[in-house]
């Protein structure tokens, strides 16, 4: 499932009693955090009730860990390695923050027995990100905008941010991983920049996006679907086949005629979960 989500919802570690309402969400993936949204002092109690919800297996999430270098770290990396060590546990994956270092990353997936998603959110991760997407066992990568813009002492929307991005999604297709996850946006409720946002990121490349609220759900989705404009000019080039060297005023060579299918399928797939979760 991480290979093909198109969303994931962070729900805070600390907040037991929100996993079930994330998970009929409609989100494609859920995301168990023990990092930024939990305080020092919650950071043990939050990991027990992570362990113990997928221990039971009616809940399937990720967790995103600590950091490479937090005292947290090795504590969160033993409860999931026991918990991946019981038959029917719901752990799907990992997700490493501010990765940066490919031995350190590989001494976690080591440990810890499950895909990891690995979040580039610094420089070094940006000029190291093709050494970190492949490292095996890395399922995907995915992009945090907010601390990358930090640690180059960036704003947020600044061409920098748009150079980083391109990192990540080259070196995601240079080491044949699928489409990475774009940063969550800060808005909640201006569906419409969310949706148009999203859009520019799946024009970038991306092929999902993380979320930090149910209300992000629908218009993340959306912004990931192709419109309809562009399901009329797929349809048109595929119904004209491959033999054909001119639609209309355009051009139609290979690649023309292969992201014109890869359209209509992603069309075939956005309606059967727009079907899947009303």
């Amino acid at each position: 499932m991480i290979e093909t989500a198109v969303t994931a919802l962070f729900v805070p570690g600390d907040r037991p009693d929100r996993y079930t309402k994330a998970a009929g969400s409609g989100a494609d993936l859920v995301i168990i955090d023990l990092e930024d949204a939990v305080a020092p002092s919650a950071k043990d109690a939050a990991r027990a009730s992570a362990v113990s919800a997928l221990g039971s297996g009616d809940l399937r999430a990720m967790v995103r860990v600590n950091g490479l270098d937090s005292m947290w770290l090795n504590e969160d990396c033993a409860a999931l390695a026991r918990l991946v060590a019981r038959p029917g546990h719901g752990l799907t994956a990992v997700m490493v923050p501010k990765a940066s270092d490919p031995v350190a990353l590989a001494g976690l997936i080591e440990r810890v027995q499950v895909p990891v998603v690995a979040l580039i959110e610094s420089a070094l991760g940006v000029a190291r990100v093709r050494d970190l997407a492949g490292v095996p066992g890395v399922g995907r990568l995915a992009f945090g905008a907010l601390d990358f813009a930090f640690d180059v002492d960036a704003e947020v929307d600044a061409i920098t941010g748009q150079v980083a991005r391109a990192e990540v999604v080259i070196g995601s297709r240079a080491a044949g991983l699928p489409a990475p996850l774009e940063s969550p946006s800060t808005d909640l409720r201006d569906l419409e920049r969310i949706e148009a946002t999203s859009r520019a990121a799946r024009a970038l490349g991306f092929g999902g996006r993380l979320c930090i609220h149910p209300a992000q759900l629908v218009a993340v989705r959306a912004g990931f679907a192709p419109t309809s404009a562009e399901i009329a000019w797929a349809r048109g080039i595929v119904v004209a086949g491959a033999g054909v060297e001119r639609v209309g005023d355009q051009m139609v060579d290979r690649p023309v005629l292969e992201r014109a299918r890869r359209i209509v399928r992603l069309a075939g797939q956005s309606e059967g979960s727009t079907t899947a979760n009303p």
